[in-house]
């Protein structure tokens, strides 16, 4: 792996890392509320438990790029880029909000790039 791919995927686990953050202990506080757009507190509360699950793939994600790295092994690091891919790909797709893509896709698009050539 080059420093520039290990940089992009650095990018990509700690972006995963964050998401973790924001679903699993900020979702029910004004930073997670509003970096989700959700309308009530209500809301958040009857939801906190799914948004903690999800929290917790995304630190996986997060962690397997990290082991990537750290292993030095581009299968590994090609196989968590992917998931990402698609995960910010179905995400976009089904809440209609193409940001998703662009935040959580593009940066795994790029990195798998450099992984690739």
């Amino acid at each position: 792996m080059t420093i520039f791919t290990i940089i992009l995927l650095s990018i990509v686990a700690l972006e995963h890392f964050y998401f973790l953050v924001l679903e699993m202990f900020l979702w029910t506080k004004p930073k997670g509320m509003k970096t989700f757009g959700l309308k009530s507190e209500a809301f958040a509360n009857d939801t906190k438990v799914l948004a903690a699950n999800q929290g917790l793939y995304n630190g996986f994600l997060a962690a397997g790029i990290l082991f990537s790295i750290f292993k030095n092994d581009n299968c590994v690091a090609i196989f968590f880029t992917c998931c990402v891919i698609i995960a910010g790909a179905y995400g976009a797709y089904s809440t209609k909000k193409i940001k998703l893509f662009y935040v959580q896709s593009v940066p795994a698009i790029l990195a798998l790039v450099s992984l690739l050539f």
